[in-house]
């Protein structure tokens, strides 16, 4: 076909007038003509004409590409005026391929290219000719330049830059979309013919896909193409050159076209009910089953979400979806009882999260169903009548009494019998037992309030066809006093007197103890176990005060100066001071009156310049209990932070071994006389800071008062 090709063009060719077929003359200017190369001629006029010859003047010579002949193809002739004919001029060519692709006869002039030309690998040529005497080797005429120009044919299909093209359009697109351009090239000249002018068509992929003939460019040519019904299409596009004319080359490509997904299909059940089972002993939150609706789609087209819209069970179950399956898991949020109730029923909706507003008319993009749960029956341990048991009994009643019963019952609907036990380890003595038929509980030994006041059991019950479930309830035992205990001495009393001592003078303070109840509440009446004319027992009903006689103070002054004046007195033996001198007593009057402190003198037991004001308190009614009051007064001091430690209780610390501080105590400093020097505390560290701010501060103390 190539070779017809390049005959037609040959035809064309001859029959077209060329320069390259006419001798190629040059002219002379006044420049370069030799001498003696003027003619002269008379006018009309009788003036002299002078005519002066032509110099070189070189056209394009054009050559055919892609000869393919067995001689040498002509190419055109170089001539000169001053040829004669006989041999004298030389021709001579140089430039581009001179002497290698083009040859010149250097006696006639005629040039012929020596082998085929290709236009696409370079479309000109540009020569230099001289024409010179052969025999002096002078130029005749001056060097020209002259250009051989390759005239194209159509020997270049056109190719497309890829073998394979891949696009994608959405599916459902509008008649006409455009999906993708090709482009291909040829290698033949453009400007010269139709041989580079390419014409696209299409060769497969009718009637789905169409091409623009000028700019290769695939569009949709049917309506609703569906990507359900077909995704993938394969398309084979022809580019031919010659404006698509017959004879002309041509080249193909195929194009790999995909349909991409559009949400064009609503989510559907594949069934209109859906039955699920659970057994009534399921935790709260336990997964149940779960529904999923189909959708044709694919990515977030496909993306549904579950929610529960009516039915009797919307407050016992939830839905939630799960993304990467696109299933709705039911849960649940309530315990179940098959006893209460064995079905519930739910109307589940799926619906597209991402919908397409051009295809609401393919809608609705939801779809309901109804899911039926089945609550299945399981064997349930016996469950008791409350939470917990409290039973309260006296500590005096008899072995074998029956203190509580406890109750439980089978939640089956097969109700079965219930057997009750005791777990031993919350009961290791053994002091109750339970009937293991109706959970009544009983005495197997004696109770004592004052060994143990509270009992904590656990009762375990369980069916008497399946031991193996069983349940457990905590029972609470409170024992309750009654007064079997006789009072007795708190301390064994080892009393002293002086033979001196004056009558009415306090003895010994006495107190009962009773393990019965109530604690702190208890009424004891003392009395002299044998008649004594030397002693009287003053009972309180809470403490008792043994009186004789009164104890002379160093200054010989009575405490009690009349009858009137008497009043109950506490004598405390705990203070480690000066013996029997350091016997002060302590007014109750005075612990009911803070007020009277005013009136007192200085307490001996302490500085007297650290002395703080004493904090007035409210005074006690007078039938105000005396431990009552003096755990009050105690409270109210241990949280002044401004009172130090100046009651009369005083302790003695252990302070470990090795102290550097050695002994703090205050006994030898009461024996000697003038103030003390306490300046050394606060070389003892941070925990002596309080002690030095009390007892180191001497002088500014006085100045300041």
């Amino acid at each position: 076909m190539i070779i017809q090709q390049v005959l037609v063009l040959l035809l064309l060719w001859v029959y077209l007038p060329h320069p390259c077929c006419t001798e190629m003359f040059f002219r002379r200017t006044t420049e370069h003509q030799p001498k003696g190369f003027v003619t002269r001629a008379s006018g009309s006029d009788g003036k002299a004409l002078y005519r002066q010859k032509r110099g070189w003047m070189w056209n394009q010579f054009f050559l055919l590409e892609e000869y393919t002949g067995s001689d040498y193809q002509y190419v055109g002739k170089l001539h000169s005026d001053q040829d004669k004919g006989d041999g004298s001029l030389k021709y001579i060519l140089s430039g581009d391929g001179a002497g290698t692709l083009f040859i010149i006869d250097e006696k006639t002039g005629d040039i012929h290219a020596t082998r085929r030309i290709d236009r696409e690998e370079k479309a000109f040529y540009t020569l230099r000719a001289q024409a010179i005497n052969r025999r002096t080797l002078r130029p005749v005429e001056p060097e020209s330049e002259f250009v051989i120009k390759i005239h194209d044919i159509n020997d270049n299909e056109p190719t497309f830059p890829e073998e394979f093209y891949t696009a994608s359009v959405p599916e459902m697109s509008v008649v006409g979309t455009s999906v993708v351009q090709v482009t291909a090239t040829d290698a033949d000249d453009p400007s010269y013919g139709n041989s580079a002018r390419v014409i696209y068509s299409i060769l497969q992929g009718q009637p789905y896909f169409s091409v623009e003939p000028e700019t290769g460019i695939i569009r949709t040519a049917l309506p609703n193409m569906n990507r359900e019904n077909r995704e993938q299409y394969q398309v084979v596009i022809q580019a031919k050159d010659m404006g698509g004319q017959m004879g002309g080359l041509s080249g193909t490509t195929t194009v790999n076209i995909t349909l991409t997904d559009v949400n064009d299909n609503p989510p559907r059940f594949p069934q209109n009910t859906i039955h699920l089972r659970v057994p009534e002993s399921s935790p709260v939150g336990t997964a149940i089953g779960s529904v999923k609706a189909t959708d044709a789609d694919t990515g977030k087209n496909a993306e549904v979400e579950y929610r529960i819209i009516d039915g009797d069970g919307t407050d016992m179950f939830d839905i939630m979806t799960q993304k990467d399956t696109q299933e709705g898991i039911i849960t649940l949020r309530k315990p179940l009882d098959y006893e209460m109730r064995r079905l519930y029923t739910l109307k589940i909706e799926a619906e597209n999260t991402h919908v397409d507003p051009r295809f609401y008319y393919l809608g609705p993009f939801k779809d309901t169903t109804i899911v039926k749960i089945s609550v299945e029956d399981v064997d349930e341990p016996p469950v008791f009548s409350r939470s917990s048991y409290l039973f309260e009994v006296h500590e005096d009643i008899e072995v074998g009494t029956i203190i509580g019963t406890v109750m439980a019952r089978d939640p089956d609907s097969a109700s079965s019998p219930i057997r009750f036990s005791l777990d031993r380890h919350t009961d290791l003595d053994r002091v109750f037992n339970i009937h293991s038929g109706n959970g009544s509980i009983y005495t197997s030994k004696p109770l004592d309030r004052e060994i143990s006041q509270w009992h904590n059991l656990s009762v375990i019950a369980a069916e008497m066809n399946n031991l193996k479930d069983t349940t457990r309830v905590p029972v609470y035992v409170r024992i309750l006093d009654v007064n079997d205990n006789a009072p007795q001495f708190a301390v064994f009393y080892d009393t002293f007197v002086c033979e001196n001592a004056r009558a009415g003078q306090l003895i010994q303070t006495i107190s009962g103890v009773d393990k019965d109840d109530p604690l702190g509440g208890q009424k004891f009446f003392f009395s002299l176990a044998a008649v004594n004319s030397n002693f009287t027992v003053q009972d309180n009903e809470v403490i008792v005060v043994l009186f004789a006689a009164l104890k002379r103070q160093r200054k010989k002054e009575p405490l009690i100066l009349s009858k009137e004046d008497i009043r109950d007195n506490i004598v405390s033996y705990n203070d480690e001071g000066g013996g029997e001198e350091d016997t002060q007593a302590f007014d109750i009057g005075t612990l009911r009156n803070p007020a009277a402190i005013e009136d007192k003198k200085l307490r001996r037991d302490i500085i007297p310049e650290t002395l703080f004001i004493p904090r007035r308190t409210p005074s006690a009614p007078d039938n105000t209990d005396v431990r009552d009051f003096i755990n009050q007064r105690l409270k109210e001091h241990d949280i002044d932070p401004s009172a130090p430690p100046y009651d009369s209780l005083a302790t003695y610390a252990y302070e470990g071994n090795d102290s550097i501080a050695e002994s703090l105590s205050s006994l030898e400093s009461g024996t000697t006389e003038g103030d003390q020097n306490y300046d050394y505390l606060r070389e003892w560290g941070p925990r002596f800071n309080k002690l030095a701010e009390m007892y180191g501060g001497g002088e500014s103390d006085k100045d300041a008062s």
